[in-house]
């Protein structure tokens, strides 16, 4: 008689031998519960944020605490006419070297990728001498270039002159300011619009090659424009540090923002620390709202790049406040 394998056969009337379950069965499926997922636990993180918040919280009580800093005087001379006077001037002066800083810039990285060597040697030397002298001191000689040359002439070299004229009228204090931080804005602009065009791929060159567009058209609605994503965050730390610049017009006899707190903490002795903070306390707030203009505008050029555009400020304060009270539904439901 053959036996099935796995279970026992007896003869006669002894009772049935017990059945031993078989070894390939599979044994029934335990029910699924649910379990909830921890995060892991970073004791090392909390450790620092708990002494990065002591500190902070440190340096707030000192700054509200500590009577030095005359926080009724800073109050009082944040928006007194002779700050908002300087203010504008600083604005005015910021605003005229970002623009023909820019312009010279992309002149300069042009001449230094053109195919002439001539262009690229006159571009490469103003850059190297710009970038090398310290902008006080290109400020210092601009304001006493009339020592040097009391008239200026256009005519041929070495020959008569068409026309001259006095410099020292066409000299002001203001147009001193501006042209010393636009020659020293725009060497280093022009490296930073030379390497986002060179970020462009060459396919792209290639292409608008192909189809035959002329090089300027090429250049402004092709090359540029993706050059921008490249260059818009540089050139912005670029204008950041042009507004702070701006504090050396003070020593060309121009009462900028620093200059009219040091004419005021010079007539007032005992308020010089509220004043430099009234001048920080502007310079931060003119550099946060550069940086809030430049996230729009990378985010503006970003478009085509991304699938998805980087969220607003506002947006991401939806969003953390839509997944807080997702995640409240969901502690209240367990």
């Amino acid at each position: 008689m053959s036996e099935s394998p796995g279970i026992a056969v007896s003869s006669g009337s002894a009772p049935p031998a017990e059945v031993i379950p078989r070894s390939d069965v599979p044994a029934a499926p335990k029910p699924l519960t649910a379990q909830r997922v921890l995060p892991l636990r970073r004791p090392g993180r909390w450790i620092i944020t708990a002494v990065v918040l002591v500190l902070v919280a440190q340096i707030a009580h000192g700054l509200v605490t500590n009577p030095f800093y005359q926080w009724d005087r800073f109050q009082y001379w944040f928006l007194r006419p002779t700050i908002l006077d300087g203010l504008l001037i600083t604005l005015e002066v910021a605003a005229y070297s970002a623009v023909l800083g820019l312009l010279g810039g992309i002149l300069l990285a042009l001449a230094r990728l053109s195919p002439s060597p001539v262009l690229r040697a006159v571009s490469w030397v103003y850059t190297w001498l710009f970038r090398s002298v310290p902008l006080i001191v290109v400020l210092l000689f601009l304001y006493n270039f009339s020592a040097l040359y009391r008239t200026l002439s256009v005519g041929v070299p070495f020959g008569p002159a068409f026309f001259s004229f006095d410099e020292s009228r066409l000299a002001t204090d203001m147009a001193v300011a501006v042209i010393g931080l636009s020659l020293n804005e725009a060497a280093y602009a022009s490296e930073v619009v030379r390497g986002g065009l060179l970020s462009v791929d060459q396919g792209q060159h290639e292409a608008a090659s192909a189809l035959g567009l002329p090089k300027r058209y090429q250049f402004a609605r092709i090359v540029f424009p993706q050059a921008l994503r490249s260059i818009t965050p540089n050139y912005v730390n670029q204008l950041i540090g042009l507004i702070k610049g701006t504090s050396l017009v003070f020593y060309v006899s121009l009462l900028d923002l620093f200059g009219s707190v040091q004419s005021m903490g010079s007539t007032y002795p005992g308020d010089i620390v509220p004043l430099l903070l009234v001048a920080t306390a502007w310079y931060l707030i003119l550099t946060s709202v550069v940086s809030v203009i430049q996230f729009y505008v990378e985010r503006h050029y970003s478009r085509g790049a991304l699938r998805t555009l980087p969220p607003t400020p506002l947006q991401k304060v939806r969003n953390g406040l839509r997944d807080a009270q997702a995640r409240l539904r969901r502690e209240t439901a367990t």
